[in-house]
C-alpha cells in the first residue's frame, strides 16, 4: 500500500462479534458515492479488477460461463511457474517431444512452433512459445513434462482452479484447444464436443493469482516479436497475439499482457493488463461481437476499458497503520484495569473508488475472533496493544460492485489500540459489589 495521510472522516460502522450476533454503531449520515456509468461492452462478457486489492471495476455478465480459448494457458504457465519456483522443474531442462505433441505442433491451422520427435527443448524455449505466441503443441510437451502426460495435468489445473475459489468451470485440456482439435486425445470422459469454460470473474481471479505469485510473466507476455530456434531451420518469428503490445498495430502505451484466446466456441478473447499512474488493472474480454471477422475488436473494446478504468477510478486512503476506529463504541473487556478497548487497523487501508467519491461515508464492519471471547462474548485481559483480535471489511458507500472474489470490502486486521492489564482482586471485588447492588435496584 502508499503512505496514507490520515483523513479526518465520519464512520458509519457495525461491530459485529465472533458469534455473528450484531451490536449497530451506526451514525446518521448520508451516502453520496459518486455517481459512474459503466460502458457498455460489445462482448458476450466484460470484466475489471485492480489485482492488489481485487476490487471489481466493471462487471459485464461476468458470472456467465463462457469458452476460454487459449486463455486457458494462463493456468498452465501459473503451474510451469510455480514448478520452477519449487525447484521441481529448471529452465534450462531439456524435453522430448511426444508424438502427440508433435502432430498438434505440425498443424498450422493452429497456432504452432514446429516441433520435432528427434530433438530435444528447453523448458524456457517451450515456455517462451507459449506465452509469446500460444504455441499449442509446446503446451502439451510442458505439460506432459510436468505431470506424465495431458491427462494428469489437467487434474492438476482443476485442482489449481480450485483452491482460488473457482468452482463455475470446465478445463479438459492444457491449451484451450477445442477437443476436436486434438486427434482423439481428449480427457477421459470428455467428448469431441467438450470446451474448456469459466467465467469473466474466474478469469480474472486467474490473471490475478498468476500476476500476482509471479509478476515476472509480465518479462515474457510483454514481448511484441521474438524468434524461435534462431539460426536454426526450423526459426519462425513470433509475434505476440496481444497487438496492444509495443510496435504492434493496436499499440497502448503501458499494455504488457496478457494472454489472447481465438476458438469457434469461444470467439475472440482477450485478458488484458496495463499500469498507469501506479495502477494496474486486468480487463477480460469474452467473446467480443463479430470479432472473428473484425480481428480488431477485442483489441478495440480493451482500450475502451482500460481508458474508462484510468480516467474514472483511484485509490483512495481510508486509514493509516495502527489508527483508531472512531465512531464506534468500545469492546468490552473482563477482568481487566479497564473494562473497555477502543480497536485499531494493523495495516494502511486504501480504497479504489470512482473519482470524486465522498470517502467520508466509508462502512467499517468488524468481527471479532470467535475463540478470543468470552462466554459474555467480551474480551479478557491481560491484552497487550497490537494484538489481533480480529478482521474489518472497509466498505464504500454506494459500491455495488464488491471484490472479484465476492468479499463486500477491503479487509483488513484489527488490533488492540492500548494495552489492559490485568486487574487486581481487590479492583475486581469491588466491581463485583458495584454490579451485585447495582442489580439489587
Amino acid at each position: 500500500m502508499k503512505n496514507i495521510k490520515r483523513i479526518s472522516a465520519v464512520f458509519a460502522t457495525t461491530l459485529v462479534l465472533g458469534t455473528f450476533s450484531p451490536l449497530n454503531f451506526i451514525s446518521p449520515i448520508t451516502a453520496e458515492a459518486a455517481a459512474i456509468e459503466q460502458p457498455t461492452i460489445e462482448a458476450a462478457a466484460a470484466f475489471i479488477i485492480e489485482p492488489t486489492t481485487g476490487k471489481v471495476l466493471l462487471n459485464q455478465n461476468g458470472d456467465e460461463k463462457l469458452g476460454i480459448a487459449s486463455m486457458t494457458k494462463m493456468i498452465t504457465e501459473y503451474i510451469l511457474l510455480e514448478a520452477i519456483e519449487n525447484g521441481d522443474l529448471a529452465w534450462d531442462d531439456q524435453i522430448s517431444i511426444s508424438e502427440y505433441a508433435h502432430k498438434i505442433s505440425q498443424n498450422y491451422e493452429l497456432s504452432n512452433v514446429p516441433l520435432r520427435v528427434d530433438e530435444t527443448y528447453s523448458v524456457e524455449e517451450l515456455y517462451q512459445a507459449m506465452a509469446i505466441y500460444s504455441a499449442n503443441g509446446a503446451t502439451i510437451a510442458l505439460a506432459e513434462h510436468i505431470a506424465g502426460d495431458e491427462k494428469t495435468f489437467v487434474d492438476m489445473m482443476r485442482e489449481k482452479v480450485e483452491t482460488w475459489g473457482i468452482t463455475n468451470y470446465e478445463l479438459y485440456n492444457s491449451t484451450g484447444l477445442s477437443n476436436s482439435d486434438l486427434y482423439g486425445n481428449i480427457y477421459p470422459g470428455s467428448t469431441e464436443d467438450s470446451e474448456n469454460t469459466m467465467t469473466a470473474r474466474e478469469m480474472a481471479i486467474v490473471a490475478q493469482r498468476l500476476l500476482i505469485d509471479f509478476p515476472d510473466v509480465l518479462k515474457t507476455s510483454s514481448i511484441s516479436e521474438q524468434k524461435f530456434r534462431e539460426g536454426t531451420s526450423d526459426e519462425i518469428k513470433m509475434t505476440n497475439f496481444n497487438w496492444m503490445l509495443p510496435g504492434l498495430i493496436f499499440e497502448r502505451e503501458n499494455v504488457d499482457g496478457l494472454k489472447t484466446g481465438t476458438t469457434d466456441f469461444a470467439g475472440a478473447s482477450m485478458t488484458g493488463t496495463a499500469e498507469e499512474e501506479g495502477m494496474r488493472i486486468i480487463t477480460i474480454v469474452m467473446n467480443a461481437t463479430n470479432g472473428q471477422e473484425d480481428e480488431s475488436k477485442r483489441f478495440v473494446e480493451t482500450d475502451k476499458m482500460m481508458d474508462w478504468a484510468f480516467e474514472n477510478w483511484e485509490m483512495v486512503p481510508a486509514f493509516e497503520e495502527n489508527q483508531v476506529i472512531e465512531n464506534i463504541d468500545p469492546v468490552a473487556v473482563d477482568d481487566g484495569k479497564e473494562d473497555m478497548i477502543e480497536l485499531a487497523v494493523k495495516s494502511d487501508v486504501s480504497l479504489l473508488v470512482p473519482k470524486n467519491t465522498d470517502i467520508k461515508n466509508t462502512s467499517v464492519t468488524i468481527q471479532l475472533q470467535k475463540d478470543l471471547l468470552n462466554e459474555s462474548d467480551h474480551l479478557t485481559a491481560p491484552i497487550e496493544k497490537g494484538t489481533e483480535v480480529g478482521t474489518a471489511q472497509v466498505i464504500s458507500e454506494g459500491d455495488e460492485l464488491g471484490y472479484v472474489n465476492g468479499e463486500e470490502g477491503e479487509e483488513v486486521t484489527v488490533v488492540a489500540a492500548s494495552t489492559i492489564e490485568k486487574a487486581n482482586v481487590f479492583v475486581l471485588g469491588g466491581r463485583w459489589v458495584k454490579d451485585f447492588i447495582s442489580n439489587l435496584f
